[in-house]
């Protein structure tokens, strides 16, 4: 199976794999994505950020675009309903990071960014997706711009086509889809038939990449195999578990994969803690890692009580008390 991990090139852009770390709100920070990296993840994005606080020069927003310290490529995601201020904020971008891709959200279901005109806002209404894009791109220059879609706003209004058609047309140089309607948010599954129909559309033109229900190696298999997409972008898979990139290249490339043993786990979410400290703050990282330790200590015995403990970690010590027992017993 070694054809379906592959080299991908995104316009000018060429990355080793094609298995991405996809933008999460909340979750995809420097500290996050540097771990996703170290565990084979060949291409990363930074959750969404905000044109509008860009534009206004909005401290927070411009830390999430930081690059972490191992990031030889990655994509800063704007998301914005104005095509002038998407600009503004493009050019900000390039100014701020010299990142090597701007995607542009085209599909967030959130109710405050769809009533700006952004996100799944924009996959409704592929004229103004065309007129956001283009002005990206035309500010972007050699940097290629890319967009995340979904299938369309409802079952009874998909447009994922006309948006496709729009992107491209604007000069994309790649199409993330996630084929769920605005109005399924994150519920039931993703549609992968549209998928292989944006794939077999765009037929070669631009890479199209898939995004939804990818949580274990053997989903992205399958989506490979089933869709013909150039690449996929783990999500919610891998969140707490930035093992699932090396396990789903060894799965591609082997046919098999090993668990990850239970204190390399804890180790990475330490390397992530300690990263996350130095770019924020002590009390900052350590109530955000509550959820992430308790993802990394998933599959590890007596993992209930530890994660009983977790939940009033308030230190970097406390954490080192919670589970130094177990690294050194």
């Amino acid at each position: 199976m070694a054809e379906l991990f592959h080299p991908v090139k995104i316009g000018n852009i060429q990355l080793s794999g094609n298995l991405f770390l996809a933008p999460v709100a909340g979750y995809s920070d420097a500290a996050f994505r540097s771990v996703c990296i170290e565990n084979g993840a060949a291409f990363t994005y930074t959750e969404m950020v905000s044109a509008e606080a860009l534009v206004r020069k909005n401290q927070k927003t411009e830390i999430l675009m930081q690059r972490a310290y191992n990031e030889k490529a990655y994509a800063v995601q704007i998301f914005g309903g104005e095509a002038d201020i998407m600009a503004q904020a493009a050019q900000i971008v390039l100014e701020k990071t010299h990142c090597e891709v701007i995607d542009i959200n085209c599909g967030c279901p959130v109710p405050k960014i769809i009533k700006t005109g952004a996100g799944s806002a924009l996959t409704r209404d592929p004229d103004r997706l065309y007129k956001v894009a283009k002005a990206v791109v035309d500010v972007a220059g050699d940097v290629p711009v890319t967009v995340k879609i979904r299938s369309g706003w409802e079952q009874k209004m998909i447009t994922w086509p006309e948006a496709a058609d729009a992107a491209l047309e604007a000069g994309v140089k790649a199409i993330t889809i996630h084929p769920r309607t605005r109005a399924q948010g994150y519920e039931g599954l993703s549609d992968w038939g549209i998928m292989k129909s944006l794939v077999e559309k765009v037929a070669g033109r631009v890479p199209v990449f898939g995004s939804g229900d990818l949580f274990k190696p053997e989903d992205a298999k399958r989506m490979l195999l089933e869709t013909g997409v150039d690449g996929v972008m783990f999500a919610r898979g891998a969140m707490g578990n930035p093992f699932i990139f090396k396990d789903a290249v060894s799965l591609l490339q082997n046919g098999s994969y090993e668990p990850v043993p239970a204190d390399v786990r804890i180790k990475t979410g330490f390397a992530e803690l300690e990263r996350l400290v130095e770019e924020t703050s002590e009390a900052h990282a350590c109530l955000e890692m509550r959820k992430r330790f308790a993802a990394y200590s998933k599959g590890i015995q007596n993992g209930a009580a530890l994660r009983a403990q977790i939940v009033h970690a308030s230190t970097v010590d406390d954490y080192h008390a919670i589970f130094d027992p177990v690294l050194f017993r």
